[in-house]
């Protein structure tokens, strides 16, 4: 209730809203505009401002503060008539000039001596006679007339109710007309009665005729036509374009007949002056066009949501402080790499893992892998997130401090593509680090745009104009091999996006980041480690930092392998070796009882340790490579598989060579042992007949005689030599001259010497 000691003041053009009487709450409001008033004679002066035939009526200022202070009647704040409140540069030419025409011929009337005359219906009659009877205006043929009291009239309403202002005199051009009625007619025929609505066709134009015979009438047979020919032809993922659809309608649903061509019914249209045109169309279409479920139906759902609908909210409200939500997601970035083994091999196109802090837009970790997109790299990933960021740096040959990059723990919540985190490996992050998995809709990359965006500024920042990077126009004739451009490792990638990371969480400008009023008042600077100190320190951070052991117990990628004599075999020719292998002879065990299998935990980034799970999985003790197996440098362990692969298949071709080296090794064989046999038969056979026994007698006197020839063939002769005279060369020459020819006598053959000394010692063997 309103305090009955509060008194209504009452001011020119005040806006006194009544209450409805019980049974009329449905009705159109009463509201009241004050004209004019004096507190002695207890008399105002009002006007209904909603009433399109009021005029003004006295009232009585005790009434209506009687009806004030009994609530039945308001002081309104609202003005109906707040859009004539409008600047001179916001109202068209037009508008205006009506508006000025109308003031002079008003302004007589308006600014009257007598004007609160004109407020009394016995008195504004006669005042409204006079003032037509004087004014003349100029009417819409060029003649003169005067202004009609219905006119006059008009306008002192609406210029009272509005409250006496001159733009009360600007014309309703947003009332002309039926907006949003369509003008159909009855019959489509054009004709001299039934003109054609619209502008003149240039046909019409150009043959001289005006509105009749040319183009056709819209009526509702047509528009019918019209939206069947859109939903069919236009509406679906087909893509058409309105102009084809248009054609097509027209032949579906405007053909008079068909004709049989070629044996195919071809359809028979009207004259295109009696058909709907282009234009007609496209007015129909405009007018009835739903932008949502038109492209909803031509591009699909999915694709809408992802690139047509609505922007309103802000993805970063989600978080509170760092750590609340991390995005993750993988790519494959356009780059070849080589192996660190041989740089003449290409090894393709690795897989980068980016972990981004929704609250600061700071990139908290990533993993650079060739393991294609799947739970081993996400969980890299997310170990590098925890892993202490100077260590990881130092690792790779980069000497940062702690400041550079602080993102150290695991985040509360992770932000994925339903990919690597939808199943039962998703548990273990739930069930041992208390980790809240959100995981988007179907193809809603938009719903992790943080990270999705990552990708492409590493591109552009470090990606782009890299040996080996793959352009996106693809490869054309003459350019050069972009494959055979790469140069760079899988290390020596990770070593580029770690600089880049650096240089993005330092200096990366974030202009569209939507700040607090505690950041602005704080004056924290739009760049991610600038948010990401800033959270922290104000707001605590969300982050859980389990230790390294705990969280690559549980992370890192498990198999199984040998206990062998040689160590723990791993994969190709590593051997691992640990304090509590060599503790319980494991590996002598192997040698005496045979091989066993168990499970370890691996880091693809490495081949120098392994781990082993020990006490039921609570605890990890290192495997470090025994000496046999240190032959190799501490690859990434996909160098080391691909080198290992190389090596069973050279192993393979090897297999090839071998067999083909056997063949002519016995062939060879065949022939020296086929030779042989034919000379040992051919000596058997010159000998006689020879037992068996004979020939095995005396086989120690023949390896004796066997060992001397032996001796004399094979001796060296290490003496030099003397220099022959020339006499004695001479001598020699004119001898070899007439030694050619007949009087040449063999040397003799080994094998008559020994078949001479077998013989003779048979011989003495007999006596």
């Amino acid at each position: 209730m309103i305090d009955s000691r509060q008194r209504l003041q009452l001011t020119p053009n005040l806006l006194l809203e009544w209450a409805q009487p019980q049974g009329e709450e449905n009705t159109a409001p009463v509201i009241e505009r004050v004209l004019d008033f004096d507190a002695h004679s207890d008399e105002v002066v009002v006007i209904n401002i909603l009433d399109r035939r009021a005029f003004p009526a006295p009232r009585s200022y005790k009434a209506i503060q009687s009806s004030y202070e009994g609530g039945e009647c308001i002081v309104r704040k609202n003005d109906p008539f707040c859009q004539l409140h409008v600047p001179e540069e916001n109202i068209d030419s037009k508008r205006r000039e009506i508006r000025d025409q109308i003031w002079l011929e008003m302004l007589p009337l308006i600014e009257t001596p007598v004007a609160e005359a004109r407020l009394y219906s016995w008195k504004r009659a006669s005042i409204v006679r006079e003032f037509k009877q004087t004014t003349a205006r100029k009417r819409k043929d060029g003649k003169v007339g005067t202004l009609s009291k219905t006119t006059g009239n008009k306008r002192l309403r609406r210029w009272w109710q509005s409250g006496r202002i001159k733009n009360a005199f600007l014309p309703e051009f947003q009332n002309c007309g039926a907006p949003g009625k369509k003008r159909l007619s009855r019959s489509s025929q054009v004709n001299e009665q039934n003109h054609k609505n619209g502008r003149r066709s240039a046909l019409a134009i150009s043959t001289g005729r005006q509105s009749t015979g040319v183009g056709v009438r819209m009526t509702a047979d047509i528009y019918r036509k019209f939206e069947l020919g859109l939903k069919k032809f236009y509406t679906n993922p087909e893509g058409r374009t309105l102009k084809q659809t248009f054609d097509l309608t027209l032949q579906k649903y405007f053909a008079v007949d068909y004709e049989i061509v070629k044996g195919v019914p071809v359809p028979v249209l009207p004259a295109a002056d009696k058909l709907p045109t282009i234009h007609q169309f496209y007015y129909w279409y405009e007018h009835v066009r739903d932008d949502e479920k038109e492209k909803r139906a031509r591009v699909g759902h999915t694709e809408f949501e992802l690139r047509s609908r609505q922007m309103l909210g802000d993805p970063r409200k989600m978080a509170f402080a760092p750590g609340s939500i991390n995005q993750i997601d993988a790519t494959i970035p356009d780059l070849y790499l080589v192996s660190a083994l041989d740089r003449t091999r290409i090894i393709g196109r690795p897989v980068l893992y980016n972990c981004i802090d929704l609250f600061s837009s700071a990139i908290t970790g990533f993993a650079l892998l060739l393991e294609g997109p799947s739970w081993l790299g996400a969980m890299l990933a997310l170990d590098n997130v925890s892993n202490d960021k100077v260590t990881f740096c130092g690792d790779l040959g980069i000497q940062i401090t702690e400041d550079e990059w602080p993102c150290k723990g695991l985040p509360t919540g992770i932000l994925a593509d339903r990919g690597e985190f939808e199943g039962y490996n998703a548990d273990t992050l739930v069930n041992a680090f208390g980790i809240r998995i959100h995981n988007t809709a179907v193809r809603r990359a938009d719903w992790k745009g943080l990270v999705e965006r990552s990708f492409g500024l590493a591109k552009e920042k470090i990606i782009r104009f890299t040996p080996g990077y793959v352009p996106e126009i693809g490869r054309n004739r003459g350019t050069r091999d972009y494959d055979l451009q790469a140069v760079m490792t899988l290390d020596e990638c990770r070593r580029l996006l770690a600089c880049y990371v650096l240089d993005y969480n330092s200096n990366h400008y974030l202009a569209n980041y939507r700040m607090d009023e505690y950041m602005v008042a704080a004056h924290v600077l739009r760049y991610p480690l600038e948010l990401w100190n800033w959270g922290i320190s104000s707001r605590g951070g969300r982050l859980t930092q389990p230790s390294q052991e705990i969280v690559r117990l549980n992370l890192l990628p498990r198999k199984q392998v040998s206990i062998t004599p040689r160590g723990i075999h791993f994969e190709g020719d590593l051997y691992y070796e640990c304090e509590t292998a060599l503790r319980e002879n494991w590996f002598l065990k192997a040698r005496t009882r045979g091989q066993w299998k168990i499970e370890i935990a691996y880091d693809p980034r490495t081949t120098q340790w392994i781990y082993l799970p020990l006490e039921r999985g609570t605890r990890l003790e290192a495997c470090n490579r025994t000496p046999a197996s240190k032959n190799l440098p501490a690859l990434d362990w996909y160098d080391a598989m691909d080198y290992y692969a190389l090596q069973r298949a050279a192993h393979q071709v090897s297999e090839t060579k071998r067999l083909r080296s056997s063949a002519a090794l016995q062939a060879q064989k065949d022939d020296i042992v086929g030779e042989a046999s034919e000379k040992t038969r051919a000596a058997l056979a010159a000998s006689g007949e020879i037992s068996k026994k004979a020939r095995r007698r005396n086989i120690r006197l023949n390896r004796a005689a066997e060992k001397q020839l032996e001796r004399e063939r094979t001796c060296w002769s290490l003496a030099q030599k003397e220099p022959a005279s020339a006499h004695t060369a001479h001598m020699n020459g004119e001898n070899e001259n007439e030694s050619n020819g007949a009087d040449y006598v063999p040397a003799s053959s080994k094998l008559t010497q020994i078949e001479a000394l077998l013989k003779t010692q048979w011989r003495n063997h007999d006596k």
